[in-house]
């Protein structure tokens, strides 16, 4: 999975999966080469990577014995860890979103890993419990419509969908989205407490923590919900019930593209040739889990916009670990905690290869990026999971 040897680093994740799910385990070499992995020698697996193009090496017990023991030398920041089983993936997404809305459904039909699809209904009746790793869709979960009310407001689009956000709050028994996305929030909330592995990416991070950190605050203006906001709701914010974020800033009026003061995106100044995030080095021996979701053929990253584009580094909890961030702007763009019994990584911006990805705008075809490192990222977290059964040292 180095960057001289590999073809394909996206498609190796598929491999690995599609491994795992054939009942076999996998060694994740944690930054040997890119972090590669080593698996069994099939010819199903061999005739696998030849048919989707990844790039791979056969070696023999004695080399592969060789490798594991350079491996678990102190003095070799290296690890080995052991993928035991296919994780059960759910995006959650409304219905209809085509693939390409999301970079994470992109990357994972890229890859040919399954997954399966979750919305509202599915999440209030307990769904996700079926499930084990979640992905959150670019979602507003504080009834405000992505904040596209100033530019938006009088497309036929906008219109549909918050016609169809308001039907869908109804049918369950709600009467305003925001109350129904809040309940939808608490749910996501339990499941990874519960156990479960959430990612998600742009405006789905803050949202979701200003959601949990308004609930039973009315922070919606008459245009979102029929009537007005709490007065003062700024000082009723209640940071503690947050995953990540603290002390952050609503952002009072809807004719501005932005949540809160979280998102450096209108406060940043980088230029599109020079701006790169980079990931932290980690301990793999004492560190695995930010190890394992660092993995990469390179440790400095193209940056990418978004709603939500990276993280006031200030505003980030003190027992939420920054994994790559821009350090001259103040910003962190992928980071990474514990809530109860799981966890959950939150990466800013919403496309790693559309620098600034716009409505309406094209879809990105992965084929011209198979070694994309900010993909690789995303990907890191879907095999997250597989190696839960091991006992890790955070």
């Amino acid at each position: 999975m180095d960057v001289e040897s590999q073809k394909n680093h996206l498609k190796a994740y598929g491999i690995t999966y599609w491994t795992l799910d054939k009942q076999l385990k996998v060694k994740w070499l944690l930054n040997y080469r890119g972090g590669s992995f080593l698996l069994p020698d099939t010819e199903d697996i061999q005739r696998e990577c030849q048919i989707r193009g990844v790039s791979f090496e056969l070696i023999s017990n004695n080399e592969a014995e060789s490798i594991l023991e350079e491996i678990s030398s102190p003095s070799q920041n290296m690890e080995a860890v052991v993928l035991e089983k296919a994780p059960k993936i759910a995006v959650y997404t409304p219905k209809g979103n085509l693939p390409w809305d999301d970079a994470v459904t992109m990357v994972l039909q890229y890859a040919e890993i399954p997954y399966e699809t979750v919305y509202d209904e599915e999440v209030i009746n307990d769904g996700l419990l079926l499930y084990d790793w979640l992905h959150l869709h670019h979602e507003d979960f504080t009834g405000q419509y992505g904040k596209f009310y100033g530019a938006y407001r009088a497309t036929s689009w906008y219109m549909q969908e918050k016609k169809d956000a308001e039907a869908l709050a109804t049918k369950l028994g709600y009467s305003k989205v925001s109350n129904e996305k809040l309940d939808v929030a608490l749910k996501i909330r339990d499941y990874v407490v519960g156990g479960g592995f959430m990612f998600a990416m742009c405006s789905a991070t803050d949202s979701f923590d200003i959601a949990l950190s308004a609930e039973g605050i009315d922070i919606c203006e008459p245009m979102f919900d029929g009537d007005g906001s709490d007065p003062g709701y700024q000082n009723k914010i209640n940071y503690g019930k947050t995953f990540a974020f603290k002390d952050f800033i609503l952002e009072r009026s809807p004719l501005i593209y932005e949540f809160s003061s979280i998102d450096m995106t209108r406060k940043r100044r980088i230029p599109k040739t020079t701006d790169y995030f980079s990931l932290m080095e980690f301990s793999a021996k004492w560190d695995p889990i930010p190890t394992m979701l660092c993995q990469n053929h390179t440790a400095l990253v193209k940056g990418f916009m978004g709603q939500t584009t990276a993280f006031t580094r200030n505003e980030i909890k003190s027992n939420v670990l920054v994994m790559g961030e821009n350090k001259a702007n103040g910003e962190a763009k992928y980071i990474h905690g514990i809530k109860g019994k799981g966890f959950f990584t939150f990466y800013g911006g919403h496309d790693p290869e559309d620098y600034q990805h716009r409505v309406g705008d094209s879809k990105t075809e992965l084929d011209l990026h198979p070694t994309s490192p900010g993909y690789r990222l995303i990907l890191n977290n879907v095999l997250f999971p597989a190696a839960r059964k091991k006992k890790q040292k955070t």
